[in-house]
């Protein structure tokens, strides 16, 4: 092969591979390096951020303890809202990370400290309303912080780069404030501060997307990572399952339940990942690099918020499910907990899906129809294994009917 292609010869590397391996391994070596806009063409999650996303896989199973705790209406708003919190602690960290990730010694102590921040929030997640509130208020804070400090060296190295991040840091700068002033507030006025400063600190990339100059995201990286997220809080449902099984003795109908529950876990999986989400991903790899300040990805970032609530939601309701599974039925709370969940991420999913591909009708037949069935199912009052088994076979029909609708080109995907 000839050296003019950066390949491998008779002889050895080329000489432009040497030149860019020798330049990699000084960068290497370089402690501190100014930031700079992401723009590798096979930009992946790295092993810091999956390191980083540890924190979160504890912060969503605090939420689930607090919705375990109260399964009532009060209960569920409360549980949406902690989840909304975090997941956009999440978004919000993985949006920088996508277009400055420099993963020098400045960029990773900032995102440790921020992951610091993270795991005070995930201990006191259940306790949100009780004695731990204080720490879920500063773990909140000291991320805003870090990501504040991150956008101020990018606004000093970068200023071609400032009319884009201002909206950023301005929201993270304000947002960060009123948590902070809610310290200060007794409850529940302190709720109203946490709600305007997650208001405030979302409007950053609507802001930002209007802008012409602003840094493009990086469009291959930004679906892996909240595919990312997704695993994670399909992984609730797995550990419900392990958690279902312990506390349920292994008795027949705690075990059948839980087969059901896998089933419906690997099927949403597989939903996510071969149909709602890949159907995304085109649009997004497709277009939304052209079309990056028309609203393609900020919608694809917000639409996934309903997603992860549901999800979150759905590894309660399974967990519950099979450690009655010897029952003759299910409470109306744990009932209520699944279907709700079920049904959120099947309405998520078919938004995601049918506005970003453009194929509405595709949309309505799966994920759609799926919405009903899942309700009506949830509504009776059945044995907790056959309740969740009939919700599997309407995931997994769902499933098999993407499916043939993608090998019929009625849906168009991209591997996630």
């Amino acid at each position: 092969m000839s050296e003019e292609t950066g390949t491998t010869t008779a002889d050895g590397p080329s000489a432009e591979d040497r030149a860019r391996l020798d330049r990699e391994d000084r960068e290497e070596r370089e402690l501190v390096r100014e930031p700079d806009v992401n723009q590798e063409s096979n930009r992946s999650a790295t092993r810091l951020e999956l390191f980083f996303d540890l924190a979160f896989v504890l912060f969503v199973a605090g939420c689930a303890d607090m919705l375990a705790k109260d399964e009532t209406i009060t209960g569920g708003l409360r549980f949406a809202a902690v989840v909304a919190v975090g997941w956009w602690a999440w978004a919000s960290a993985t949006l920088y990370a996508n277009r400055f990730d420099t993963d020098d010694a400045i960029f990773r102590l900032l995102t440790l400290i921020g992951m610091g921040g993270v795991i005070m929030m995930a201990a006191a997640a259940d306790q949100v309303t009780g004695p731990a509130w204080t720490w879920f208020v500063v773990g909140y804070v000291v991320l805003r912080v870090m990501l504040a400090l991150g956008y101020l060296r990018v606004w000093r190295t970068l200023p071609e780069t400032r009319a884009g991040i201002r909206p950023y840091l301005i929201g993270h700068v304000a947002g960060g404030a009123f948590w902070l002033v809610s310290l200060t507030v007794p409850a529940p006025a302190r709720y109203v501060l946490w709600a305007a400063g997650v208001l405030v600190d979302l409007l950053g990339p609507t802001l930002s997307a209007r802008r012409p100059d602003a840094p493009p995201l990086h469009m291959e990286h930004l679906p892996e990572r909240f595919g990312l997220f997704v695993i994670l809080l399909l992984g609730e449902s797995v550990a419900a399952t392990v958690h279902g099984l312990h506390d349920g003795k292994w008795t027949s109908g705690v075990t059948v339940t839980a087969i059901a529950a896998f089933l419906l876990t690997a099927a949403l999986w597989w939903s996510y990942f071969d149909l709602s989400g890949g159907a995304a991903k085109r649009r997004l790899v497709q277009e939304g690099g052209e079309r990056t300040h028309q609203g393609v990805h900020d919608f694809y970032v917000y639409a996934h918020l309903p997603v992860a609530i549901s999800l979150a939601a759905v590894a309660v309701g399974l967990e519950h499910a099979i450690a009655h599974g010897s029952d003759g039925h299910l409470p109306a709370g744990a009932r209520g907990v699944l279907g709700i969940g079920l049904a959120g991420y099947l309405l998520s999913a078919a938004v995601i899906q049918g506005v970003l591909s453009g194929r509405h009708r595709a949309a309505l037949i799966w994920p759609g129809l799926g919405i009903p069935a899942i309700v009506v199912i949830t509504m009776l009052d059945l044995r907790p294994a056959v309740l969740v088994g009939l919700c599997a076979a309407v995931l997994v029909a769902g499933v098999v009917t993407g499916i043939r609708q993608h090998r019929h080109g009625e849906i168009k995907v991209a591997k996630v």
